[in-house]
């Protein structure tokens, strides 16, 4: 039986050759399924390359109204492998033009898609939800390739996502009003979820999958269309999020992407259509966005910057606490706003201080598509530089370096951005590799007697993202949940990212907006309410004489 499948090619000039990466979503058969995946093994000249895509370095196309669309753009941006250096595409500096035509293409959607049954956009995403999982390797090739994580953290990244997807699935329950029956005589109140018109996201290089999956289908299933700015350094995974959800049966203009940097978000900030905008990135960034976007009218979820502690008591599990500080302060190279980044070491927990050293130099620093990886690459050489000078800012300032990975060697791939893992001990609250967000593979650690000053440092600290205790006393673990004051707490979980059913809810220096990223926070801030006062009396519908006094309804 003939089957249908979608092909996207991405292409790498790493080592003058291109890397074919082949997405099936469609179901094939067997045979087909082995011819495919033995394309993703072969290199191809690079004459292939002019062939597919009319020069040595591809471009990254903007999806506009549904066709994915070379740019006119006379500016382009480099793209690069952080394993190597070298350029493996291009992305363009959307024009005026293609900026206003993309969100044009929003505008005329939003009618028709808003107007479509709830049950329709939930099978859309019924739909799209398969196709990720189906395809969710080939889109953490595609992370890996340009971010640089580990490929099995990628798949986190996507599976992350993914779960955000699957509660879209539930918006039948999610977007339910409210009723009031019989106010008074005859009188009834009641309130519809509406969606509120074309929104927006700008989405951050660290989780080229998961966090535009935070944004756009829950944006879409309330019935809004949206337009996305992927980060300009990691453009290739939504494009193929975008082929996928096309695929799914979105209609044209529901979702369209373009690409740049400062004039695309001042774009997004400033142009009259854009009712919402969602943010994920740097402090800098995200206070910019919130205060343009809210000053012209919009609603603004802003999520940033993050300082996250580990609060270690002595009386913890010790074997799973220190895998579990490896693990949060490492993993993703650090890049992560839930990064443990700080660990505060209460009374005899300081003496764990040299194993947790020793089981970080366990870890294995290489190129992410490399075999037994741990921790990869920094996504620019720039991004390396500034990890390095915050870790010799430490030193500066009189910290001790337990364990640095400066200078660590990775076979193969000298020119990658590297930093293995790095501990700094004696650090205090004011020292700048304490007070800065570090977003790299490094631990500073600081040391105190009591919970109570746990506590006081903790919520002295501007952010207030996540934090973790890590104890068996149960009065412990209550006493800190309640007195922290942060948004996101684990008890025993390293990194308390929230599962969709609830929502991302980051607070004080880490968060600008009202309401929340996914869950019922993400729903609201997708929506508005309509509420209807009605009255049909029972009696007769017309009124013998006019009422001329104040309506008071409660009698």
């Amino acid at each position: 039986m003939e089957r249908r499948i979608f092909v996207n090619v991405l292409i790498s000039s790493t080592w003058g050759v291109c890397q074919i990466i082949v997405v099936v979503t469609k179901s094939i058969s067997n045979m087909a399924a082995t011819a495919m995946r033995s394309m993703l093994k072969k290199r191809v000249p690079l004459g292939v390359a002019h062939q597919c895509c009319y020069s040595s370095v591809p471009t990254t196309k903007l999806f506009i109204d549904g066709k994915f669309v070379e740019s006119t753009t006379s500016e382009w941006l480099d793209i690069h492998n952080p394993a190597t250096n070298e350029v493996i595409s291009r992305v363009p500096k959307a024009t005026q033009e293609e900026m206003q035509a993309a969100v044009d293409s929003c505008s005329r959607a939003f009618r028709p898609w808003s107007e479509t049954s709830i049950l329709a956009r939930q099978q859309v995403f019924l739909r799209y939800q398969q196709l990720i999982k189906d395809n969710i390797k080939e889109l953490a090739k595609s992370i890996t390739l340009e971010q640089g994580k580990t490929l099995a953290d990628a798949e986190g990244d996507v599976f992350r996502g993914l779960q955000v997807v699957e509660h879209t699935c539930s918006i039948t329950s999610l977007m339910l009003g409210e009723t009031l029956p019989s106010l008074t005589k005859d009188m009834d109140t009641y309130t519809f979820r509406l969606p509120i018109g074309v929104c927006a996201g700008v989405a951050p290089f660290n989780f080229p999958a998961m966090i535009p999956l935070w944004m756009f289908p829950v944006g879409l299933v309330c019935g809004n269309t949206y337009l996305l700015k992927p980060s300009e350094r990691v453009p290739g995974c939504a494009m193929l999020l975008a082929k996928l959800l096309q695929d799914a049966g979105a209609p044209d203009g529901t979702l369209n992407i373009i690409h740049g940097q400062h004039d695309a978000v001042n774009f997004i900030c400033d142009d009259p259509a854009i009712k919402a905008i969602s943010f994920v990135g740097s402090n800098q960034a995200g206070e910019y966005i919130y205060e343009r976007g809210s000053r012209n009218g919009k609603r603004v979820q802003s999520n940033m910057g993050a300082k996250n502690h580990g609060v270690v008591m002595p009386d913890a599990n010790k074997e799973n606490t220190l895998n579990q500080l490896v693990g949060a302060a490492f993993g993703a190279a650090g890049q992560r706003c839930m990064a443990l980044s700080t660990a505060i070491l209460v009374g005899e927990a300081r003496s764990w201080l040299p194993e947790l050293v020793e089981r970080s130099k366990a870890l294995r620093v290489n190129a992410g598509d490399q075999p037994g990886a741990d921790v990869g690459p920094l996504i620019s050489p720039q991004a390396k530089e500034r990890v390095n000078g915050l870790i010799q800012s430490g030193l500066d300032e009189g910290a001790s370096l337990l364990l640095d990975g400066r200078n660590v060697h990775v076979k193969g791939y000298e020119n990658g951005n590297f930093v293995g893992p790095t501990i700094i001990g004696n650090v205090t609250p004011q020292m700048k590799c304490y007070t800065e967000e570090i977003f790299g593979p490094v631990l500073v650690v600081l040391e105190v007697e009591t919970l109570d000053d746990a506590i006081s440092m903790v919520n002295n600290n501007p952010y207030g993202n996540g934090t973790a205790i890590f104890t068996t006393n149960g009065a412990t673990a209550r006493k800190y949940t309640h007195e922290v004051d942060v948004g996101q707490v684990g008890v025993n979980v390293p990194i308390p990212v929230p599962l969709p059913m609830f929502s991302f809810t980051g607070s004080r220096g880490s968060f600008r907006g009202d309401t929340n990223f996914y869950g019922k926070q993400g729903i609201q801030f997708y929506t508005q309410i309509k509420t209807v006062t009605s009255q049909w009396k029972a009696e007769d519908a017309t009124l013998k004489s006019p009422a001329v006094t104040m309506p008071t309804m409660g009698r």
